[in-house]
């Protein structure tokens, strides 16, 4: 499935349309009617959620937006994309992960509410060891694994370092490098019983081994704090290349010398601009998302919850990723009680470990709401039959809202199932059961508006990312004529701004410098002059290219007056070449940059033509009466 795009589209597009109150149409697309109530609670729901408030729109600017969409839904239904196979198939994946909360019965009480309300106030530091059981093992396995884990749990206790436990043991990847060590974090962050035995196990002490999903988990707790809440930052960033070599040096030489410009006044949103290799956040100058502390790597959350002020920034901080300068924009606590209070009872719907109730529970619960009735006297018939045995196929066994179900019904289960062992009894419990979860499966969208809006979301956001990639994505990137026909039309669209074009030559000594010099005045190439000086050793390094101003530190001090920084000596380091003037970038310089622009190109004519295509009116009198959020 595409499912991170896809639910980077549900975040902020649109839910699907329900039957309209034929006085409550607020848009009609071609007979395509769409109410207020829908409109208003998309509306409220992908305003109400925004990191930015300034993105916040009233619902006549955001009306634009949603019937842009729906035009590229409903031309998507025209081409019948939503009977194509893949995304059938699709779809019902995504139903089948929507409805899984809503086949068992969960319940749950204030107390419960309580405790996990004064966990998401604390964040406790833990360390593990997984001791990995696969999914299916038997038995045998499951006690072995236990076994083990008893028996390193005795090593620790008497007298193993935990750390160095996890590092021999661990069949968690991640225990080779962090030793164990999960750093921070709070409620809802690890599966239910982690949790649970984590919060329940006293600073330094070792728990007993707990059974999650993965395995067994030793778990030792080194703190608990008070939960820091959410902090806002914006970043300047220069990032470590993924794959390849690269000079680490030159780039703590640029973060430093971006790091001295702030101090010395310069607008952190232009430094931004300039200089940060973040492409995500640049648009946004420099902001990210809020954050708990336990949400990002500890190397970035630390420096950044150690900033007291708004507006105070960090000196250049290093992590895995790459060098950073933070600056501290905003930060909340945790939200009150009755503010977390839906988010908390919403959280445990989805959790059945966290349910007291069972699927025996749940299903005599749906006997009684569907009228499920059983025919004692044809159970008692096949009551001590064996599997594959031929029994009369219209021998009627139960009935629920109505419907009848035989032993050929209950054959056909079998036989889907593999069974063809044991008695038919061992086997008449799970069949009723399957059937009755399906009958409520299949009344899902008629029981929970809820989930009906959803389903419509899904289905809508699918075709939606279906017809943009065909459509738009896909083509723009293969139409290699109709790029290079945008490109020559837009060709001061992305432009190169002033450069220095030439070499960077850097020596190991005074000496070689000035041999450097002299065959330069010769005219010798540059070839020539590396074969001369690095016979031996490797006594000059010389780049050929083409720098901005802010792209190397040696081309900023000779060509633009900036600051010496600790990573070149000026007295072995020069420059040969010259400036040149702002200039476009060619299609290849540029190429992912045109090949966006040639897409929001191409989708701007296409809703053009089916905005001309399609009949809308809206119900200008009644958007009004849609609140702003």
């Amino acid at each position: 499935m595409k499912t991170p795009i896809f639910l980077f589209i549900l975040m902020f597009l649109f839910s699907g349309t329900l039957i309209a109150q034929k006085n409550d149409v607020l848009i009609d697309i071609s007979g395509y009617e769409i109410s207020k109530a829908e409109f208003e609670r998309i509306y409220k729901k992908n305003n109400q959620t925004l990191a930015d408030e300034s993105g916040i729109k009233s619902p006549k600017e955001y009306i634009d937006m949603y019937i842009d969409f729906k035009l590229k839904v409903i031309e998507a239904m025209r081409l019948k994309m939503d009977t194509a196979k893949p995304f059938i198939d699709e779809l019902a994946g995504y139903r089948t992960e929507l409805a899984a909360p809503y086949l068992t019965d969960m319940q749950y009480d204030q107390a419960m509410v309580n405790e996990l309300y004064e966990r998401m106030k604390k964040e406790i530091n833990a360390s593990h060891i997984l001791f990995r059981i696969n999914a299916g093992a038997g038995h045998e396995q499951e006690q072995a694994t236990l076994q083990k884990a008893l028996q390193v749990r005795k090593e620790i206790l008497d007298g193993k370092d935990f750390n160095e436990a996890a590092f021999e043991y661990s069949q968690d990847p991640s225990a080779k490098t962090n030793k164990g060590n999960l750093g921070y974090f709070s409620a809802f962050q690890m599966v239910t019983p982690f949790e649970n035995q984590a919060f329940n196990t006293r600073i330094e002490q070792v728990s007993e081994p707990v059974r999650t999903s993965f395995g067994y988990h030793l778990i030792k707790v080194h703190d608990v704090r008070e939960n820091q809440g959410e902090i806002k930052v914006a970043h300047i960033m220069k990032m470590f290349p993924r794959e390849g070599e690269f000079d680490k040096a030159a780039l703590k030489a640029e973060i430093d010398l971006v790091y001295n410009k702030l101090l010395q006044g310069e607008s952190f949103e232009e430094l931004v601009k300039q200089h940060s290799d973040d492409k995500r956040s640049v648009a946004e100058n420099g902001e990210m998302p809020w954050f708990a502390a336990n949400r990002m790597i500890s190397e970035f959350s630390g420096p950044a919850f150690a900033l007291e002020n708004i507006g105070d920034i960090t000196p250049p901080v290093e992590t895995p990723f790459g060098y950073h300068i933070i600056k501290k924009l905003d930060q909340r606590p945790v939200p009150s009680f009755e503010e977390a209070r839906a988010d908390i009872e919403a959280r445990i719907k989805k959790d059945p470990e966290r349910s007291s109730s069972t699927l025996k529970v749940f299903v005599e619960k749906l006997k009684k709401e569907y009228g499920f009735n059983e025919s004692e006297v044809n159970l008692n018939k096949i009551k001590a039959m064996e599997s594959g045995t031929d029994i009369e196929d219209n021998l009627l066994l139960f009935s629920i809202d109505g419907k009848e179900f035989f032993a050929k019904d209950f054959e056909n289960f079998l036989q889907r199932e593999n069974i063809n062992s044991g008695l038919l009894s061992d086997h008449y419990d799970a069949w009723t059961e399957n059937e009755i979860i399906a009958l409520e499966d299949s009344q899902l969208e008629e029981k929970y508006p809820d989930f009906k809006y959803l389903m419509k979301e899904y289905h809508d956001g699918l075709l939606f990312f279906n017809i943009m990639e065909e459509k738009i994505w896909k083509f723009a990137a293969e139409d290699s004529t109709g790029l290079e026909e945008f490109y020559a039309d837009n060709k001061d669209k992305f432009l190169w701004e002033e450069r220095f074009k030439g070499l960077i030559i850097t020596c190991e000594n005074e000496e070689t410098r000035e041999e450097a010099e002299k065959y330069f005045e010769a005219s010798l190439s540059v070839e020539e002059i590396e074969d001369l000086l690095n016979q031996e050793d490797k006594l000059i390094e010389i780049k050929n290219g083409a720098w901005e101003k802010g792209d190397n530190p040696i081309v900023d001090y000779y060509v633009w007056d900036g600051q010496s920084v600790a990573s070149f000596n000026p007295e072995l380091s020069f420059i040969r070449g010259e400036r040149i003037d702002p200039a476009p970038k060619t299609l290849e310089e540029a190429k992912g940059l045109y090949i966006s622009a040639y897409q929001d190109y191409l989708e701007k004519k296409w809703l053009e033509n089916l905005r001309k295509k399609h009949k809308i009116k809206v119900n200008k009198k009644l958007l009004k009466s849609v609140p702003n959020v």
